[in-house]
């Protein structure tokens, strides 16, 4: 028997049309909720979920990276890049340097007090994901992962 937790969660008087309707619905509220706990641990630092998600882009990768390839590696699609990398220089956390080959081009760099904010969240990033995912098994993980990536594949969002 299936379980009913979201449809009691959501007050849902009916039955939900289908499973996949139900596994959708699951995949967007478990999302809110960890979004939600994120974004107020950020907040506590002075940046957002996708700044942080910047920072963490460029300290990753090592060395300065243009705009458009931070785009691609992030985790939510940001329609403005460019206001985003805009609040993190006002911040003095990330730089802007004009490639001298091209100068259309534009790398964005992490100053040192981009990765001093990126320490001090280091840990309680790490803690919250063990508080919100850390009930579940290592085994019952990497069937999660499995099946989160399988529904990418299929949606072309997962290179295979």
């Amino acid at each position: 028997m299936a379980s009913r937790q979201l449809q009691q969660e959501l007050k849902k008087k009916q039955p939900f049309q289908s499973p996949e309707q139900e596994a959708g619905l699951n995949l967007l509220r478990t999302n809110d909720q960890m979004q939600n706990r994120f974004g107020r641990l950020f907040r506590q630092f002075g940046v957002t979920s996708s700044q942080y998600n910047v920072l963490r882009i460029l300290r990753g990768e090592g060395k300065p990276l243009p705009c458009q390839e931070i785009a691609t590696r992030m985790i939510q699609v940001v329609p403005a890049m460019t206001g985003l990398i805009d609040r993190l220089e006002q911040q003095e956390l990330v730089r802007r340097d004009r490639c001298t080959e091209d100068r259309r081009v534009i790398f964005i760099a992490l100053t040192q007090k981009g990765h001093d904010v990126l320490a001090q969240l280091d840990e309680p990033v790490l803690a919250l994901h063990r508080e919100l995912l850390g009930h579940l098994t290592r085994g019952e993980l990497q069937e999660l992962n499995r099946l989160l990536e399988k529904a990418r594949q299929h949606m072309g969002l997962v290179e295979q």
